[in-house]
């Protein structure tokens, strides 16, 4: 296949790579950062970082999966792509994809027993659970992306290799497909719907409850800390969840909105929220933080 890259774009790709290479990098440092100051600081063996380091690794898989090259289509002009390769690609996304949005569910479950029934927190959220809460959003999302996956790799390809976009996202790839592609059409968008609505109602729900609770709190303080936690929490569900959508269903919706806004959307969606993501938390939380300035200055 050929990836064009960002379609109406292609003199202004030079350039825009650098911006895109400097916030993958600041992704990756970020990320690699969270996850080591986790793993060496025994006081941070606590759930809720358990799933931040999760959400890291998630991250580190989605970048790395469509960034480098990405860049050599920015740079290098190097568009070509093995047929495997896409198809390795495409599970990468979106597998990884769906299980972040599990392991967001799950942090959201995290506040709210932490805030809601602190009690109970540390005997309903064992070492056990939260490697089986990790373990099913894992197998979520590899079971959801696979039949997407096989589907794509059984279709034949007689047309065009051009796929106009800047990596093998699953529609993209489809549409070059001959015969008939709706059961592929169908079960994409029956899988987006069920699974990010679902999803997105839960967490709504979980912090609704947080919120009520929050306002309870008879401490000024905890309120105050509590709300900049819950706050943390929802800008990155944000980040994840709404560019992701507006890529989705505008690449098969959106004919009135340009190609090069649409693949801009779906190429931040895996580069900005991983980005964003180290940074949200580890200024929110404080034990992370002064962790971090402790290294540097030693």
């Amino acid at each position: 296949f050929i990836l064009t890259g960002i379609p109406g774009l292609e003199d202004a790709q030079f350039w825009i790579a650098f911006p895109f290479c400097t916030v993958y990098f600041i992704a990756v440092l970020g990320n690699i950062t969270l996850l080591l100051v986790i793993r060496i600081d025994p006081s941070l063996h606590l759930p809720m970082f358990y799933f931040l380091s999760m959400l890291a690794a998630i991250d580190l898989v989605l970048t790395t999966s469509t960034m480098p090259k990405l860049l050599s289509i920015f740079w290098f002009h190097s568009h070509e792509i093995s047929f495997e390769g896409c198809v390795a690609q495409m599970f990468f996304i979106h597998s990884f994809s769906m299980v972040e949005s599990g392991v967001l569910l799950t942090m959201a479950f995290d506040r709210y027993l932490a805030i809601c029934k602190p009690l109970r927190y540390s005997t309903i959220l064992t070492g056990p659970t939260i490697a089986k809460l990790g373990l099913t959003a894992a197998v979520r999302g590899i079971a959801i992306a696979t039949p997407a996956t096989c589907m794509v790799a059984n279709l034949s390809y007689c047309g065009p290799r051009v796929i106009h976009h800047s990596y093998c996202e699953h529609m993209s790839v489809v549409k070059l497909a001959c015969g008939d592609t709706r059961p592929n059409s169908i079960y994409g968008i029956t899988v987006a719907t069920v699974v990010v609505g679902s999803d997105s109602i839960l967490i709504a729900v979980s912090y609704m409850l947080i919120l009520r609770e929050v306002v309870g709190l008879s401490s000024r303080e905890a309120r105050l800390k509590s709300f900049g936690t819950c706050c943390s929490h929802i800008s990155v569900i944000l980040l994840f969840y709404m560019p992701g959508l507006f890529s989705f269903y505008t690449q098969r919706w959106g004919r009135s909105i340009p190609v090069h806004v649409h693949i801009l959307m779906a190429d931040l969606y895996l580069l900005v929220p991983p980005m964003l993501n180290p940074l949200i938390y580890g200024m929110r939380t404080k034990a992370i933080w002064e962790r971090v300035l402790s290294l540097l200055w030693q």
